[in-house]
C-alpha cells in the first residue's frame, strides 16, 4: 500500500476536528476518563464538550456511562473498540501524510 493510499484510507473526518481529536487522544490513554477531567484538559465549556462527545457517541466511537461518586452523578467516557481503531488509523493516516510531504 502506498503512503497516499494509507493516508486516504485511514483519514477520518469525524475524528479530525481538533476537539474530537484531542478527546480521542485523551481517551486512548486510559480505560475511562471522567467528563470533568476531559473538560479541564481541553479547556472548553461543558456544552462544547457535550457537543463533540455527542458526535463521537453517534459515530459509535465513544461510550458514556453515568455513575454516582461522592454522592454526585458523574459521567465517564471511554473509547469503543471501533473508536480506538478509527483513532489509531487516523493517526497513522496523518503520519503518512506528513511523511509523504517531507
Amino acid at each position: 500500500m502506498k503512503d497516499t493510499d494509507l493516508a486516504t484510507s485511514g483519514f477520518n473526518d469525524t475524528i479530525h476536528a481538533p476537539n474530537r481529536l484531542r478527546i480521542c487522544a485523551l481517551l486512548d490513554v486510559g480505560e475511562e476518563v471522567e467528563f470533568a477531567t476531559v473538560q479541564k484538559q481541553l479547556g472548553v465549556s461543558a456544552s462544547v464538550l457535550s457537543k463533540h462527545v455527542g458526535v463521537l457517541v453517534n459515530a459509535g466511537y465513544v461510550r458514556q456511562h453515568r455513575a454516582v461518586r461522592d454522592t454526585r452523578q458523574r459521567v465517564w467516557l471511554s473509547l469503543t473498540d471501533e473508536g480506538r481503531t478509527a483513532y489509531r488509523n487516523h493517526i497513522a493516516a496523518l503520519r503518512a501524510i506528513v511523511e509523504g510531504h517531507q
